[in-house]
């Protein structure tokens, strides 16, 4: 009787047995095992001062915080970058207040210029009318001699013949020398005339010459102006610096690593903290070439990780990499000589988590994944 109960359990041992060595091969058979497998994130950064060094006055946090898109992180002492900007916001100023006296100049040597032109032109014109009717009134004094030269030629014969009186002769005598006289004044008058006019005429030459002056002073107030613009962008390249002087954080996550202490100099570009993006990891899966059969882009994943063994995650394959994780080794494997030791090669494959607490994962944590092969 014992013996056939014995018989019974051992046949109840072997089909138990049996039943999950199907099980078990059948689950190898349809799924790719590994424990290659680590958390990754898309957007890992390691975060630095921009374009600017210097001492580190706060950090305000540490590893492990949350920090929001945009919150500030880290500042660094922009005492040196201030005092640059008040100097060129200075020199901005002094230039300004220099170009604007240059305009006011330029508008009065313009207006000067304007008027000298304008009473030297009017004068010319004044002294062209006297000259154009002194020389009317002397045609008409030269007619008027040469009539007077007839009449006295005239009265002087009658006088010699005693038919008029001397007094007549003397009178026409005496009219014909004021007119010569009159001739003669009219004519000095035209010759002064002449000299004033070329005054004026130089006058108007003198006052055009001296807009030379304004394509100067153009020129000038074009050169401070084009000073001011290029302060103008070294104060806008300044008042960056101060802005880079604060970091802030690119996105919400979490701070991983920090780097530094409050008091230390940094040059620019050195990592401060490095930030982990909240929501964006991914599985990377190193997966043996040998059970890569089946595996294709869309399968389902079942996650395991070894830190949280009651949690459950699933994924689909994203991603599978064309070349072995080896060929981006920062020293490759060099057979050129002859290996022989054959080594399973590992291909990367990145599996995309559609299911589970991503708020629990941490960047380089390891478990375990199962992808659902297809035929």
């Amino acid at each position: 009787m014992k013996n056939k109960i014995g018989i019974v359990i051992l046949l109840v041992l072997i089909v138990a047995f049996g039943v999950f060595a199907f099980k078990w091969v059948k689950h190898r058979i349809e799924y790719a095992i590994t424990d290659a497998v680590f958390v990754e994130t898309e957007d890992m950064a390691n975060l630095s001062f921009h374009r600017v060094g210097g001492r580190i006055i706060k950090l305000y946090k540490k590893e492990g915080d949350r920090v929001e898109k945009g919150e500030v992180l880290a500042k660094i002492d922009d005492t040196d970058y201030r005092v640059k900007l008040n100097g060129i916001q200075s020199r901005i100023k002094a230039l300004e207040e220099k170009k604007k006296a240059l305009q006011v100049k330029l508008e009065k040597v313009k207006k000067q210029i304007e008027i000298k032109v304008k009473q030297a032109e009017l004068t010319k014109k004044q002294i062209q009318k006297e000259i154009s009717a002194l020389r009317k009134e002397l045609k008409q004094v030269e007619a008027q001699i040469k009539l007077t030269k007839k009449d006295e030629e005239r009265f002087r014969y009658l006088a010699e013949k005693d038919l008029i009186p001397k007094r007549k002769y003397e009178e026409v005598k005496t009219k014909l020398k004021v007119l010569t006289l009159k001739k003669a004044y009219i004519k000095e008058k035209i010759a002064q005339l002449k000299i004033s006019l070329r005054k004026a005429e130089e006058g108007i030459k003198l006052a055009k010459s001296e807009e030379k002056t304004i394509p100067y002073l153009q020129r000038e107030i074009q050169g401070i102006q084009g000073n001011i613009q290029a302060l103008l962008k070294e104060a806008e390249d300044t008042q960056n610096l101060i802005k880079y002087t604060t970091l802030t954080s690119p996105y919400s996550g979490y701070i991983a690593k920090k780097f530094v202490s409050v008091g230390e100099v940094v040059p620019p570009s050195r990592p401060v903290y490095s930030v982990v993006p909240e929501g964006k990891f991914y599985i990377k899966v190193l997966l043996e070439e040998t059970k890569l059969k089946g595996v294709k882009v869309g399968n389902p994943v079942k996650i395991h990780i070894d830190a949280y063994p009651d949690e459950e995650f699933e994924g689909v394959v994203e991603e599978i990499n064309p070349a072995t994780a080896s060929k981006f080794a920062l020293v490759p494997r060099d057979i050129t000589a002859g290996e022989f030791t054959k080594v399973a090669q590992r291909i990367p494959i990145k599996v995309k988590i559609t299911k589970g607490n991503t708020s629990l994962l941490k960047v380089g944590l390891s478990g375990e994944v199962e992808i659902k092969r297809t035929e």
